[in-house]
């Protein structure tokens, strides 16, 4: 404490304050070792002292939006959960370092089929348990020490949100968009609600409840999703969008090619048909027909043998036959035959024993000429019915939202006997859910058009895709009461910078929000059409299961002998069975999850962050194991020595002389400073362009190595090294921020402070608080210079003058050096591109075809032999 005092005071420095950075470390100048027992306390000293600046929503310059998907609160955290919000985290806190406004919202995807479930089995009303459950989940993923802004949290179960959602619905109404029709659906015998297709397995049986699932009849309510397909396909080369990788083309594939219209048609039977066809024009044809499959719901309707369809483009009915024999579109049951257009059509109407109209069998002549006029016609006579027309594949069907469950949004209608279905006003919203044991009497209600009392609400709820496709604008605006968000914060902070969540919600979420994002975009109240700039979609956390080969019972890990864990072969113990070894999804049946709260109780919050973090990328399975901890508790040691020794060495050397100036001294410490910078580089890109946590791990402990290597002097008396320990904490920060904070306050503890002077650390703030570090302007960084993706070579370029080359800059100076111009000289240069990582590197990619002689043609020139052409 004594040569604390001292060194604190010959650096002008408070007794005070020393006192004060003293207190507020939990463990001060004792010389402790890091057990888990310490680290809990570390913990417990720091959750409530750290502070981190919050989003500002009056500043809208320097926003950063990093959203993760939002948690279905089913009471727990899983290893996914802390996955995604240990990563989520990491990045947020990374961007507030570097100055970015930072907004990083949580709230809970609360309606849905599982709560009511459950709620149901144990006695007691959804809203209880769900409010019950998200509770639990809470106070975990505050354990788990993550920055979310509470103040913005928001729940879809909550009137004060799906009143929103219902306002959603009336505005797609008004617009044609949100529609009701009879439909064959996946019906569930179990949970006796419809399923989407995704939710039907191979064999045809429920992905919930494993009952066989059955085909019915329902009225159901749509959201015309096809009116946006081409929108939403094109949508997918917007240059806004980063790192979707395959995700584009899995929403490609869902979309399909764009290369017909869909028609909504009314039916004889009183139910809308879909009619999809690449030649719209066929619908001018006054022969024009229908042919529907054999098997068609529509078949065995009552009069099925007189059925027609409604022809507004015509002027007459559309007759409809069942027949298997024509060519169906792709994922089509319905056929659009033109006999004026197509002999085949006229041929199958003969076979049919039918006759043509007034003309008999006189071929009605359409001018060729005429076909793209006519096309133009029906296009623009079905948007003005709103009758379909748009572009869209032959297999992408409308969104199916109806749901019958009560657990879900409203569906704001009211079915009147004389109106039939009015929409419910937008100032009598939110329609709530009435008490889960109502009778049918709290249905009834007077209809908002005629003011007849015998109306009734709508019974059905919202597939919880609805409440999920727009949160993400919600947050910005959680608790507004007035409107559904205001206009100039999501002008101000949209779209979401980096979006986190896990490849299963890849094509239908995403094309849902897409969708919906699309739509408020072309209503004025989204500024991008694209809700999301950059995605990062990480991998599952898997866990080692153990199966008995015979009965294929699952088994826990206590009950295993493995005899050989690299060739995965095991026992069963007592009766020495075989066991199936393999990594799977972590599940409760399964037997092969890990309990958060296990981790957290044995190692602590942040080891547990570093561990799920570490080894593989975050877009990659983590294989869960035990095996790979070591690495990361190792580290943590590392790190809690290295500060207990550069303290030491700091009281040690506080008298003894050491020459600064020698060139000994100034070549150990100019180590530290090369060091320093390079692990920067490397973390931070990881962190900022990459999004590679582990490969940052990598990195920070590459630098802790390089630390652990300086001789006890350069400890003592060298700024580089003073600068490389801060650097290491300041970079910890944000995957163990308890951990960090605990290591930063000792090291501002330490007498001697060499940086005093610096602008580049904020003694007097917490680690939190700090600015990221930066690369030095005079080390020398890489122009990388490649042709066709291979590395030609790299110039090294001090980082103040790499930060200024242009693409140009970067062509000039690959032709001025000598390994680049030999490579081309037979080449001729097909495109460039340039790519600057600011602090980091550049890199120009040539990209380049061989030239080669043509063969002298015969009676041809030797000029013409000698000419040479691109490949």
């Amino acid at each position: 404490m004594q040569a604390l005092r001292h060194r604190c005071l010959l650096r002008g420095i408070e007794l005070n304050w020393c006192r004060r950075l003293l207190t507020q470390s939990y463990t001060g100048n004792e010389q402790l070792e890091l057990t888990n027992e310490v680290k809990h306390r570390i913990e417990t000293h720091w959750r409530q002292r750290l502070k981190s600046e919050q989003f500002d929503a009056r500043q809208k310059s320097n926003k950063y939006y990093v959203l993760s998907m939002f948690p279905y609160p089913s009471g727990n955290l899983h290893m996914g959960h802390v996955r995604v919000y240990s990563i989520s985290d990491a990045v947020a806190r990374f961007h507030r370092m570097c100055g970015k406004n930072v907004f990083q919202p949580i709230g809970w995807d609360s309606f849905g089929l599982p709560a009511e479930n459950a709620a149901n089995q144990r006695g007691v009303a959804p809203a209880e348990w769900t409010q019950q459950n998200i509770g639990q989940m809470k106070q975990q993923l505050e354990r788990l020490g993550c920055s979310f802004d509470w103040s913005h949290e928001l729940s879809t179960s909550s009137p004060e949100y799906y009143k929103w959602t219902q306002s959603l619905f009336l505005m797609l109404h008004k617009q044609g968009l949100a529609y009701q029709n009879e439909a064959l659906v996946n019906w569930d015998p179990v949970d006796k609600t419809v399923l989407a297709d995704e939710q039907v397995d191979a064999n045809g049986c429920s992905w919930r409840s494993g009952a066989k699932v059955e085909k019915k009849l329902l009225k159901q309510w749509f959201i015309r999703t096809s009116a946006y397909a081409k929108q939403l396909l094109d949508g997918l080369d917007d240059p806004t969008l980063r790192d979707w990788r395959d995700i584009i083309n899995l929403q490609r594939h869902w979309i399909g090619e764009c290369n017909g219209y869909a028609f909504t048609l009314l039916t004889s039977a009183s139910n809308l048909l879909r009619v999809w066809t690449a030649n719209p024009e066929h619908l001018k044809d006054p022969h024009a027909f229908l042919v529907l499959r054999s098997k068609h719901f529509l078949s065995k309707v009552e009069n099925a043998a007189k059925l027609s369809v409604e022809n507004p483009f015509a002027g007459r009915t559309l007759p409809v036959l069942f027949n298997d024999e024509v060519t169906f579109p792709a994922h089509c049951d319905v056929y659009l035959a033109a006999p004026s257009f197509r002999a085949e059509d006229r041929e199958l109407w003969d076979s049919c024993d039918l006759a043509f109209a007034a003309s008999g069998k006189q071929e009605v002549h359409l001018n060729p000429g005429n076909w793209e006029e006519l096309r133009k016609e029906v296009l623009q006579a079905a948007r003005r019915l709103n009758v379909g027309g748009y572009r869209v594949s032959s297999k992408l069907q409308d969104w199916l939202i109806s749901r019958q469950r009560y657990w879900g949004t409203p569906i704001p209608i009211v079915h009147c006997p004389k109106c039939g279905a009015v929409p419910v006003p937008e100032q009598q919203l939110p329609v709530t859910l009435p008490p889960r044991d109502a009778g049918k009497d709290a249905l009834r209600c007077e209809c908002p058009k005629c003011d007849d009392p015998h109306a009734q609400r709508e019974t059905d709820t919202m597939d919880t895709f609805v409440d999920s496709s727009w949160y993400y604008l919600r947050y910005l605006d959680a608790h507004n009461t007035e409107s559904i968000f205001d206009l100039t914060l999501a002008k101000n902070f949209m779209p979401v910078d980096l979006y986190i969540g896990g490849k299963e919600h890849a094509v239908l979420h995403l094309y849902y929000a897409r969708f919906m994002n699309h739509f408020l975009h072309n209503c004025g109240l989204s500024p991008t059409s694209e809700p999301f700039s950059r995605l990062l979609v990480q991998g599952m956390v898997m866990g080692r299961s153990y199966r008995v080969k015979g009965s294929g019972r699952y088994v826990r890990e206590s009950e295993v002998e493995i005899v050989n864990a690299k060739k995965n072969q095991a026992v069963l113990k007592g009766s020495q069975e075989p066991v199936v070894m393999s990594w799977e999804k972590m599940s409760k049946s399964k037997l092969n999850g890990v309990e958060p709260d296990d981790m957290f109780n044995e190692y602590g919050t942040d080891t547990t962050r570093l561990i799920i973090l570490a080894d593989v990328a975050p877009t990659s399975h983590r294989n869960w194991s035990s095996a790979t901890f070591p690495g990361i508790l190792n580290w943590q040691k590392r790190l809690w020595l290295t500060m207990e020794e550069f303290r030491a060495a700091r009281e040690d050397y506080a008298t003894d002389a050491v020459d600064t100036a020698s060139a000994v001294f100034r070549e150990d410490d100019a180590k530290l400073f090369d060091a320093r910078n390079f692990y920067v580089k490397g973390a931070t890109f990881n962190y900022r362009h990459a999004h590679q946590l582990s490969v940052a791990i990598s990195k920070m402990q590459g630098l802790t190595n390089s630390i652990r290597r300086t001789p006890k002097h350069i400890q003592s008396h060298g700024k580089q090294f003073e600068r490389a320990l801060a650097a290491q904490i300041i970079m910890l920060a944000p995957m163990a921020p308890h951990f960090a904070s605990e290591l930063w306050s000792k090291f501002v503890a330490v007498p001697g402070r060499l940086n005093v002077e610096s602008e580049e650390l904020r003694w007097t703030e917490d680690v939190l608080a700090q600015r990221w570090p930066d690369v030095d302007a005079g080390y020398q960084l890489d122009l990388s210079i490649k042709v066709n993706g291979f590395e030609n070579c790299v110039i090294k370029v001090a980082r103040n003058q790499l930060d200024k080359v242009s693409h140009s800059d970067a062509m000039d100076i690959a032709f001025n050096t000598q390994s680049v111009t030999s490579y081309l000289i037979d080449k001729k240069i097909r495109t460039t591109n340039f790519v600057l990582y600011p602090g980091i590197e550049a890199i120009l990619n040539i990209y380049v075809d061989k030239l080669q002689k043509t063969q002298k043609p015969a009676g041809g020139s030797s000029n013409d032999a000698d000419k040479l052409q691109a490949k």
